[in-house]
């Protein structure tokens, strides 16, 4: 470990292989053949560390004591470029809410360039936040505390589920104001702006190739699916020089909608809506990528989503989120297709056969998954048969019956006795489950009698699949909890750290992130966190829904 930022080993691929901007002057503009611009960020008046993550501080390389350094908030706020960083903003189209959208970019990222870890591997370092890019369009380049502080909290707390995702590095404030319309209603007002460093192997998404396909620019596709392929792909055994043939190329896609499924199916199974499924938000590594208005479902509801701007026609909702994945897929394989179909001599395995293989793969990996998923979540060894898909099926029909929250209720199943479920009155068998349903005169489902005998009948139809697979109680409870955190970043939670942040106190945020570390295990002195939405919370800005505003 080398521990100071000036140890670190940097080696900018992506900079030295792929064709750069020749103008590098910081003006919007519309950028062609290229595939990111040079930019350096804009200094800030007063940076200061407000987090950092130790394990993403140690993957890098770094003691975590360098959060001392005051070298350490400069780089980490853009104030200071190390002589071997190379700063660039890449350039991305991107269908948005479903329409194409033309040429996006990094508007308020900017990559100081890739570090290179001890095992070998690479980490983009990107400042989210430091100022106008050529892509930043119309806008300032900036990102507030409160977005950066979700964002940075998401990031390590999807880590420690075990979702696939970026990182976060470190949190620091600015020292300046940004101006911002949180709902774009005509309420501008100044927040106190902040800087977050993400970490990634690489920040490429489906919009990366989709630019210069829908420019017809064939050879700067081709330079990015090679380099991509070679570099962050290197299992596919490409030739390290030379035309990538076709069935790398189609197995380079299969493997993409593999992983995509994956990282959906986590979305899934822990209740997190990304909130803004743009072409260009989808990771080429599967990871869950730019945390805007995302959101947790509080009460189970397929419909919901946390974006304000998608709250008419929910495209993003919860439910939508695996078809949005695929559809997002079909327009990754629309613009790879021109440079895999010369290489087709199959007719039976041409370009668009082998690109339908890849989607069929995402279709079959996200239904094996599910299920998996869901039978883990039951307590189950697996979903097998009508019956079981029946149980499985009725039970998210119940869950949106009465306001359930979905993280207390798969945890607090775990509890329910199946080796005595016959000899148990419903009231005690339905006990272990009723703190997962709201209460209260806000509630708009409540749990009523009928719901409730209804949920004794589900319980008892569970205990008896369940007391069929041959597992105790005990052993049962310890699988389960394996799978259904007790601890997710709510948004009330997130809101709160905000809060506090915003008065100059990071000590709810550092609980929090400390507390998401280990987030399937009982932390008694952490039970707060665990709590369902209060009643306060069902409303209020940050804690329902979000805009894309940063």
């Amino acid at each position: 470990m080398t521990g100071a930022l000036n140890d670190l080993t940097f080696d900018n691929r992506f900079t030295r292989e792929l064709p750069a901007d020749p103008d590098t002057s910081n003006t919007r503009r519309q950028v062609q053949g290229a595939l990111y611009s040079r930019v350096h960020p804009t200094p800030v008046a007063d940076p200061q560390v407000l987090a950092i993550a130790d394990e993403v501080a140690a993957d890098l390389g770094l003691d975590p004591s360098v959060v001392d350094d005051p070298q350490f908030a400069q780089v980490m706020a853009g104030n200071e470029v190390l002589d071997a960083m190379d700063p660039f903003a890449m350039v991305y189209g991107g269908h948005q809410f479903g329409n194409w959208a033309g040429q996006l970019g990094d508007g308020r990222a900017i990559a100081l360039g890739e570090v290179l870890t001890e095992d070998g591997g690479h980490r983009t370092l990107q400042l989210k936040g430091p100022g106008p890019t050529p892509y930043s369009r119309t806008a300032d380049g900036r990102a507030v505390l409160r977005s950066s502080v979700r964002e940075f909290l998401c990031s390590e707390a999807m880590h420690h589920l075990g979702v696939p995702t970026t990182r976060a590095l470190s949190l620091v404030t600015t020292g300046d104001q940004v101006v911002r319309d949180m709902f774009y209603d005509g309420n501008p007002a100044p927040e106190t702006g902040a800087i977050v460093c993400r970490v990634a192997p690489s920040f490429v998404r489906f919009g990366n190739f989709q630019l210069p396909a829908s420019r017809g620019d064939n050879d700067t596709l081709q330079k990015l699916v090679d380099f991509t392929i070679r570099n962050d792909f290197p299992e596919l055994g490409a030739p390290t020089e030379g035309q990538i043939p076709l069935d790398v190329l189609a197995a380079w896609f299969t493997e993409v909608a593999r992983r995509t499924a994956v990282m959906i199916i986590d979305w899934m199974r822990f209740g997190f809506v990304h909130g803004v499924m743009n072409t260009d938000n989808l990771s080429i590594l599967g990871l869950t990528i730019d945390y805007g208005p995302y959101g947790w479902l509080e009460d189970f509801d397929p419909g919901w989503t946390p974006n304000t701007t998608d709250a008419t026609n929910r495209r993003y909702r919860y439910g939508n989120q695996p078809q949005i994945a695929y559809w997002n897929l079909g327009q990754l394989a629309n613009a790879i297709h021109p440079i895999m179909e010369p290489l087709a001599t199959d007719p039976e395995k041409n370009a668009a056969a082998l690109l339908t293989e890849g989607m069929d793969m995402y279709a079959q990996t996200f239904e094996t998954g599910w299920n998996d998923a869901m039978a883990a979540k039951l307590g189950l060894r697996e979903l097998s048969g009508d019956a079981d898909q029946e149980l499985s099926a009725d039970l998210l029909s119940l869950l949106t019956r009465a306001e359930t929250d979905m993280t207390v209720f798969y945890r607090k199943l775990a509890d329910v006795s199946a080796e005595t479920e016959a000899s148990l009155s419903d009231q005690d068998l339905v006990a272990p489950i009723l703190d997962a349903f709201y209460e209260g005169p806000e509630v708009r489902y409540p749990l009523t009698d009928e719901i409730r005998a209804d949920w004794v009948a589900w319980l008892r139809r569970w205990a008896v699949r369940v007391r069929a697979d041959g597992r105790s109680d005990a052993d049962r409870k310890i699988r389960m909890d394996a799978v259904n955190p007790k601890f997710v970043l709510r948004n009330y939670l997130a809101q709160l750290a905000i809060d506090a942040a915003d008065k100059d106190d990071p000590s709810v945020l550092h609980d929090l992130l400390d507390t998401l570390r280990r987030p399937f295990d009982e932390q008694p002195d952490r039970e707060d966190f665990a709590a369902k939405r209060p009643d306060w919370a069902r409303v209020r800005p940050g804690c329902s829904m979000l805009s894309c505003s940063s």
